[in-house]
């Protein structure tokens, strides 16, 4: 038994197995990766309440792990989530990881092989509700570890064919436009609703020091923030600033020198926002002064990503924004990091990215 192991985990089920020998429940576990957007380019609204992204990702180190376990009969299926702001995350059947599992297990019925339950651990790395996808995180974590669980280790259905890249894709899409992204890891184009990617070079490693907001930031609210700004622009009311092309920043990312990615962060949905927490311009400002190299608002919000020159440097950064207290907290990471992907018994009491 691994430190990870509960004694759930490693207690035999009830019963036999279809062989008639008694067997320890399955458990697989997997991580993904948060992200920050480098470059998020937004559409004005389409006529079908949606806008068009044109955004470049990077995974960075901060991840979330998720773990599915066989549930033996007569048990409940549960889910539990531990880790920073825990309390914050749904474990109903709402929770992105749930329905992640639930998506692979259609696949399963639909195939006419027994369903076996499962009870779903999620342990968080990411902020919650700050705009670093760590609710998508989730999602691809558990999809991974589902279509290993089912279709590869529990032998109520591991002789069925495992669905294809571009099933799990769909999957991923389904479940939200972060998710394939989070599935993909690296750095990556998106565009569309930001689900459709290209994975794009990325020389070196960089550092970052994070603000968070423990109030958060709802995407739709920000997304409509947006949309009023723009109406107010078209009315000559405001500038009408929006994000430009990325072949600057595509050349900074080759280079790998944060010198001169700095200057070529940009994000639309900065100002809206800033709209709806006005505190975030004190949080940015800190990050200036405290000598970051570049900041700016994580997708949809509320964390500050502040660019750095090395790992020191993030840290100096954090320590000084945290004391001039212009966040509910900070941390640091580097970026990129990798794909989603299954752990070992090793990997599981690790903590690299």
């Amino acid at each position: 038994m691994t430190e990870e192991q509960t004694p759930e985990e490693h207690a035999p089920l009830n019963g036999r197995s279809s062989t008639g020998e008694s067997r320890e429940r399955v458990s697989v576990t997997a991580v993904a990766h948060g992200k920050i957007n480098l470059h998020l380019g937004v559409s004005d609204l389409r006529e079908d309440g949606y806008h068009d992204l044109h955004s470049v990702f990077q995974s960075v180190s901060l991840k979330e792990q998720v773990r599915l376990v066989e549930v033996a009969s007569g048990e409940e299926e549960t889910m539990t989530v531990a880790g920073h702001d825990a309390h914050l995350v749904p474990t109903d059947r709402s929770n992105l990881a749930w329905r992640a599992v639930e998506a692979v297990q259609q696949l399963v019925f639909d195939a006419g092989a027994e369903v076996a339950p499962v009870s779903v651990h999620i342990d968080k790395g990411v902020p919650v509700a700050g705009g670093m996808a760590g609710g998508s995180a989730d999602a691809a974590a558990a999809l991974v570890a589902a279509v290993e669980f089912y279709f590869h280790r529990h032998p109520a259905s591991n002789h069925l064919p495992a669905p294809s890249q571009q099933q799990q894709h769909a999957i991923a899409s389904g479940l939200g436009a972060d998710v394939p992204f989070c599935v993909l890891g690296g750095t990556a184009l998106g565009v569309g609703r930001g689900d459709e990617l290209a994975s794009v070079m990325a020389g070196g490693q960089f550092h970052w020091a994070l603000a968070t907001d423990k109030r958060g930031l709802s995407t739709p609210k920000v997304f409509a923030q947006l949309d009023k700004q723009r109406e107010q622009s078209s009315q000559g009311m405001r500038p009408d600033v929006r994000a430009g092309d990325t072949a600057e920043l595509m050349r900074a990312l080759i280079s790998g020198d944060p010198e001169q990615l700095a200057p070529t962060l940009i994000n639309d949905l900065q100002a809206p926002a800033i709209s709806l927490m006005p505190s975030l311009r004190a949080t940015l400002l800190a990050a200036k002064k405290a000598g970051a190299l570049a900041a700016i608002v994580s997708g949809s919000g509320p964390t500050v990503a502040m660019l750095c020159r090395d790992a020191e440097h993030a840290v100096d950064v954090a320590t000084t924004v945290s004391v001039e207290g212009k966040a509910s907290a900070t941390t640091t990471c580097s970026s990129p990091a990798g794909a989603a992907r299954l752990l070992d018994g090793h990997d599981e009491t690790s903590s690299h990215s």
